[in-house]
């Protein structure tokens, strides 16, 4: 998708159509999750702290970003492309791999039926997606990359030299920028001259494994499987805070509305998990990790955010410091009703099911804002325990 959270939000609100429009949370500890095209002139882009956007583009119009409605599109997106193929794999909440094979007989087959996704994409959706037809999975993500946004690239074999060659060597996978750097020892900057290196000088600089690896990518080869969706181990939310969190209150709220948060994905996803896990980071940045196994499995935000208070007032030691960042999770994931049920039923569970299925219910017709926990609703403005802002809470996305 392209520049998908930023993209969202202006079909949300056409008024932000054309303007340098910023997805992420300002200040000192925050991070751009995503831009608009009109912001990315200006330089900015997605992982970039929120200071030096600032200072690239302080026009910009920012929006702390909502994940509910991103995550929401993101599914709607994935039933269009699972009308296309059975096997999807996702690599992210904006970006998967499609194996058209027996479906297209050639990568012109290909290219008409990534056409259409678009098609469907953009009128079903009002968005716009870039869509790369290969060979293999290598070459399709360059293919998406190249002209965005709203591109479509069938690359071939025979297209390499022209079309991935003179691109720089970063875009190979596996060259990060340690690599780069010793690359560019080696006077290595594009990925033709990976190929006009001598395989000698290359192993010794990064390894036999690695060499032969970025030799095949640089020659187009790429025998990786498209693997489809696989069972989920482990859900969590994590949240970075603006300034750190001191007051006890603002705690206890921060790990009831992860709980929520993650209970209602679990729901989602028809699971039940029977461990808790919490993440906490104090200014210093020194990080705990803690977790606690259940007597049953669960998919209620009381049973989790029970766990992770004991958790926290038991097992970790602030001395004084602020929580930077807070996060719970939650693994040992089965399907929900599998197992051996009860033989009677307990009335304050099942209760506790109709109240989060309403719930669940009135967020999916109208939105997570739609109804909360009183416990969670925002104090007035000049309060000194209103909640401080996140500092990033999205993954970034390109």
């Amino acid at each position: 998708m392209d520049a998908f959270y930023a993209a969202v939000e202006i079909r949300e609100d056409p008024s932000l159509a054309g303007k340098p429009l910023i997805i992420g949370h300002r200040g000192r500890r925050g991070v751009v999750s995503t831009c608009s095209y009109e912001a990315r002139r200006f330089g900015v882009r997605s992982a970039m702290p929120s200071l030096s956007a600032e200072r690239l583009c302080p026009q910009a119009v920012w929006l702390p970003g909502r994940m509910s409605l991103y995550a929401e599109v993101s599914r709607q997106i994935r039933s269009l492309m699972d009308q296309v193929t059975p096997l999807v794999e996702p690599l992210s909440i904006d970006e998967a791999f499609l194996d058209l094979t027996g479906i297209a007989k050639n990568l012109r087959e290909g290219g008409a039926i990534g056409r259409r996704l678009k098609e469907r994409i953009r009128s079903e959706l009002r968005l716009t997606a870039s869509v790369g037809i290969a060979p293999n999975k290598f070459l399709a993500k360059i293919a998406s990359d190249l002209e965005k946004p709203d591109g479509l690239v069938v690359l071939s074999l025979a297209d390499v030299p022209a079309r991935l060659h003179p691109l720089p060597v970063e875009r190979l996978w596996g060259v990060g920028p340690k690599t780069a750097e010793r690359l560019r020892a080696l006077r290595i900057a594009t990925i033709a001259d990976v190929l006009r290196t001598p395989r000698e000088e290359l192993s010794a600089k990064v390894g036999d494994a690695l060499a032969d690896h970025l030799r095949s990518l640089a020659n187009g080869e790429d025998d990786r499987r498209v693997e489809g969706e696989r069972e989920a181990k482990s859900i969590s939310e994590e949240r970075t805070y603006g300034s750190d969190l001191k007051d006890p209150e603002l705690i206890d709220r921060a790990l009831l509305e992860r709980s929520i948060g993650v209970a209602r994905e679990l729901r989602q996803r028809s699971l039940m998990a029977r461990t808790v896990h919490l993440k906490v980071r104090t200014g210093d940045f020194r990080t705990w990790t803690r977790s606690k196994a259940l007597q049953e499995g669960t998919d209620l935000a009381g049973a989790i955010v029970t766990a992770a208070r004991e958790l926290f007032a038991r097992r970790i030691r602030l001395q004084g410091k602020g929580v930077r960042l807070l996060g719970v999770g939650v693994s040992s994931l089965s399907p929900a009703g599998a197992g051996q049920g009860e033989l009677f039923s307990d009335p304050v569970s099942e209760k506790a099911h109709r109240l989060a299925a309403a719930a669940d219910a009135l967020r999916d017709r109208f939105g997570e804002e739609a109804v909360t926990r009183a416990r969670l609703l925002r104090r007035p403005k000049g309060k000194k325990d209103q909640t401080p802002p996140e500092a990033s809470s999205l993954p970034s996305v390109d």
